[in-house]
């Protein structure tokens, strides 16, 4: 019972295991975890001029 999640992983991560694919979601993390970190530190910002914090 252990190992059919690992290989329904495995079998998920291999289906689109292109290199191009893999670039192209790399790509999409590094913005997306760019654009939380700026709201973030916007949020914060905003937070401490208007005294909420």
């Amino acid at each position: 019972m252990r190992r059919f999640p690992m290989k329904a992983l495995f079998t998920m991560l291999s289906l689109g295991r292109s290199e191009r694919s893999r670039t192209d979601r790399d790509r999409n993390i590094v913005i997306f975890s760019t654009a939380v970190t700026i709201g973030l530190v916007v949020l914060y910002l905003w937070g401490k001029a208007t005294s909420r914090w």
